[in-house]
């Protein structure tokens, strides 16, 4: 492979260099970035024009246009990053780079016990070591763990999402492709994370559709039709209701597309409503949302609040539910209390939810009187204990309002793309196919991301439904999995896969093993998904021999790694690049390095070749071609060559697809359905909307927490069998009398970024505790903080039986009394085991997942507890774990690589 370390050329010293990037941290790709350099340093990060190396005429059956009311709304000529992308430079040259390959000071290669100190995972700290040593570690443990145990005791994590967007350079699954390549490896499954609700429960109201691993509104023959769902609602709707969820968030992930198309509702007299827990920014940025307070974890209750009034007073669609869906009588009989002796009224509802019964009673009214679509943003309900509820109800609702009619649409984030195109995307970087990290192999055995560290710790794990392959039918969700694999069930779902992806098929029972030796090319496990002390605990057990990290900074897992390898960003990479949902137009692009590479990094891609060298497999890897060769075989290998020569490709940079012709009058969402449901079925079933599920009927049918149909479920404890017990109706909020929200962060991506100083400037980002430390921000309401002689700036302690971690005291009344609120996302900062400075909010979240039968995870609407810090309970601590409090600490940043590394 040839030109793997390419630099900035400078043909001039001093010269401006100006290089195309589509910076975003979701793996799509984002708005078109321009990065200017000087001398192989990034100057600044800024917007370009989308027509500097096109005329308006080249552009114009690639650019789309809304007009409605004689206002237009159309992507700007000067594109609009997020904020991410523009802070890049910052988060390149943080403190806190990776820039050689480190390895813990107590670990040694070998499998030892006495050697490993898995204990001391997290704890002690890293040497700076060479490439070739990094590498021998590399080929000798691989080598072991394959002789002793087989190929399936690698277990790879990290394929997908959250991470940084490349091409070629994968960006992560690189790991995976390698051990391909050397009999097989367990993979780490990913659920559906941001819409575990309506994955778990609304795909048993209207089908898998044709965007099947989200569960959303598609019906299968109408392919991806998501477009037009946008044109729909801004030329329909008059009222929008956000089901909480933070749309101006969405910022990080791609683009300031909705910020920009939500001022645009504004400028056509639509109206907002908000019900979360929070007021949120989209709340506070836009004047026009009316927020309605609602305690954590209490939608259910709240929509049924909604629909009682809406079936006593007739608000609801009697033709469309009569002809559009099924078991209607099951829902009015629970809703009336016929089932159960309780009515579920709006007084009901308010006693549980925090909302009055006449805020209720209004709501409901003027969602039925106007024209309404729904929007919700992968946070508040979708990802808490039980979300495949308020997942259902959220169905109900609209279902009941006539779902599919015009401006009667289900509004996510996988309805962002605005426009068809000719040219279809064909992998998640658009209009290209050398992602190396889908070249997997199909594998035997395989984990859910969160059952990662039961797995570990137990030995063995049970589920139903593998995410596998996220576009899945819903019947998967009956399908019994099980770690270890069985090995005939193992082979048969080789030659399953196989077939599928058109690869020969195994032939011989796979040598299963347990895991022993975890390689993770992600930001983080333990403060994406839930129960991130368990997961440190799995970590720090002697069957986990060897842990190794590709990471571009020394943060979250990394820390508790043997290994750690030195990435290159993004913007040091030689690749190609488009962007995908959340911008305004979707483009396919060029992206040369913008800067030279930081220390001795190397992306995934030339690491699994170095090693590939050391195995004799270099072949299979880059199949003999230059990084330069395989953009080109991307280029070959997608559709773009219909629209525009690979030599003018080169000259121009980029390239925006033309919009297919009929792009505006192609049926949103489920207009089709609405208009014959007979000839346009769901895939249910019954081929309608099912109020009552057979299907869950038949194949779980002693589940007292998902049942056939949605209930307002509060849980209880195990010994009765319940999976979770996270209310204010139960046992434990007698010891944890909050409920928490924990959403995703303006200012940083998951985990990405809370080290990027200008954004931890906002004095909104983090709070200055009395010992200078920068804490995350716990926000809590005036009521609640008096009680507990809480007051502003206070450190204070947020804990459950799982954990303590600290934070910030906020108080404002911004947050509904009850429950108080903080962002997910911040890096872990560990003072002992299950006590973390960092304000990691989801090391403390349930690690029972949703419910039984539903492994996705719960990360926000559960309970604890909120203290403040004392000080003769800190200087115990400094006194008890002085290493914690002797790191490096640079306010700027917080804790970084001097923080680890030993020079």
């Amino acid at each position: 492979m040839g030109n793997e370390n390419t630099q900035v050329e400078s043909p001039k010293a001093g010269a401006i260099t100006t290089t195309l990037q589509s910076i975003a941290c979701g793996g799509t790709g984002g708005e078109m970035t321009a990065v200017d350099s000087k001398d192989g340093k990034i100057v600044r990060i800024r917007p370009m024009r989308i027509d500097a190396n096109y005329t308006a005429e080249e552009l114009a059956d690639s650019l789309w246009t809304l007009e409605v009311d004689g206002k237009t709304f159309a992507p700007p000529m000067k594109t609009a990053p997020n904020y991410f992308a523009l802070a890049y430079k910052n988060r390149v040259y943080s403190k806190n780079r990776v820039r050689y390959p480190l390895k813990r000071v107590d670990w040694e290669p070998g499998g030892d016990p006495a050697k490993i100190n898995a204990a001391n995972r997290g704890r002690s700290k890293f040497v700076r070591i060479s490439w070739d040593e990094a590498l021998d570690i590399m080929e000798s443990e691989i080598r072991r763990i394959i002789d002793t145990y087989g190929p399936y005791s690698v277990f790879t994590i990290g394929e997908d999402g959250h991470r940084e967007s490349k091409d070629l350079h994968a960006g992560g699954g690189m790991h995976s492709t390698f051990m391909s390549k050397l009999g097989g490896y367990t993979r780490e499954t990913r659920t559906p994370d941001s819409v575990e609700g309506w994955y778990w429960g609304a795909k048993h109201v209207w089908g898998s559709g044709s965007n099947k691993g989200l569960g959303m509104i598609a019906p299968p023959q109408t392919g991806y039709n998501s477009w037009n769902v946008i044109k729909d609602i801004t030329e329909y709707s008059e009222l929008i209701c956000f089901d909480a969820g933070d749309w101006e968030l969405t910022q990080n992930y791609g683009s300031q597309f909705w910020s920009r198309l939500l001022k645009f509702w504004e400028e056509l007299g639509k109206e907002f409503v908000i019900v979360d827990p929070f007021c949120n920014y989209t709340a506070v940025c836009h004047p026009e949302m009316k927020w309605i307070p609602i305690l954590p974890n209490t939608d259910v209750a709240f929509d049924y609040g909604v629909i009682y009034v809406w079936l006593t007073e007739g608000l609801y669609d009697k033709e469309y539910v009569a002809t559009h869906t099924v078991h209607f009588d099951k829902l009015e009989d629970y809703v009336l209390g016929r089932e159960d002796g309780i009515p579920k009224t709006p007084e009901w509802a308010a006693e549980r939810c925090g909302v009055p019964e006449w805020t209720i009673k209004a709501y409901a009214r003027n969602v039925a009187k106007k024209v309404t679509s729904h929007a919700h943003f992968s946070s508040g309900s979708v990802k808490t204990p039980y979300s495949h509820e308020p997942g259902r109800t959220g169905a109900y609702k609209l279902a009941l309002q006539g779902l599919g009619k015009p401006g009667v649409q289900q509004l996510h984030l996988n309805a962002s793309s605005m426009a068809k195109a000719n040219i279809a995307r064909s992998t998640s970087a658009p209009y290209s196919s050398i992602n190396q990290c889908r070249m997997f192999y199909p594998n035997a055995q395989s984990i859910p991301r969160t059952m990662v560290a039961e797995a570990l710790t137990k030995g063995h794990a049970k589920w139903w439904g593998s995410p596998a392959i996220v576009y899945v039918e819903t019947s998967e969700q009956f399908q019994e999995f099980n770690y270890p694999a069985d090995p005939k069930a193992a082979l048969a779902m080789q030659q399953a896969m196989a077939a599928a992806m058109g690869k020969e098929a195994p032939t011989e029972e796979p040598r299963i093993n347990k895991v022993h030796m975890l390689w993770s090319e992600k930001p983080c496990n333990m403060n994406c998904w839930d129960g991130g002390f368990n997961y440190q605990d799995a970590i720090r057990t002697n069957e986990v021999e060897f842990f190794v990290t590709n990471h571009q900074w020394l943060e979250n897992d990394s820390l508790f790694a043997d290994l750690v390898l030195p990435v290159t960003t993004c913007v040091e990479d030689n690749d190609s690049m488009g962007s995908g949902m959340i911008v305004f137009q979707p483009h396919s692009g060029l992206t040369p390095p913008a800067c030279d590479r930081v220390g001795e990094s190397y992306s995934d891609f030339e690491i699994a070749c170095k090693l590939a060298d050391r195995f004799g497999i270099r072949d299979q890897i880059d199949l003999g071609m230059t990084q330069d060769e395989w953009i080109r075989y991307g280029f070959d290998q997608s559709r773009l060559g219909e629209e525009i020569s690979w030599e003018t490709f080169q000259e121009k940079g980029y390239y925006f697809p033309k919009l297919a012709p009929d792009w505006k009058e192609l049926s949103p969402g489920m207009r089709l359905f609405y208009e014959d449901p007979e000839a346009n079925p769901l895939d249910t079933p019954t081929g309608k909307i099912e109020f009552w599920s057979q299907a869950l009927a038949d194949n779980f049918p002693d589940d007292k927490e998902r049942t056939p149909m949605a209930r307002w479920i509060i849980g209880g404890p195990a010994e009765e069998g319940w999976t979770h017990d996270e209310s204010l109706w139960g046992e434990r909020c007698k010891d944890y009398p909050l409920l928490v929200t924990a959403n995703p962060a303006r200012f940083r991506v998951h985990v990405q970024g809370d080290d990027i100083k200008w954004f931890r400037e906002i004095e909104t980002v983090k709070v200055k505790g009395a010992d200078g430390y920068y804490y995350e921000p716990v926000w809590m309401n005036a009521v609640d903080a008096k009680a507990r002689g809480l007051a502003n700036g206070d450190i204070a302690k947020l804990y459950n039986e799982r954990g303590i971690v600290l934070c910030g005291v906020r108080i404002s009344e911004r947050i509904t009394p009850g429950s108080v609120m903080v962002n997910k996302g911040s890096r872990v900062d560990p003072i002992a085991p299950h006590i973390d400075r960092g304000g990691a909010i989801n090391l403390i979240s349930p690690t029972n997942q949703v419910s039984k039968h539903c492994k996705g995870f719960a990360v926000t609407g559960y309970l604890l507890e909120v203290e403040k810090l004392e000080q003769a309970e800190y200087d115990e601590w400094k006194e008890k774990y002085p290493e914690a409090f002797a790191r490096d600490y640079d306010p700027a940043i917080g804790i970084n690589y001097n923080s680890w590394v030993i020079e």
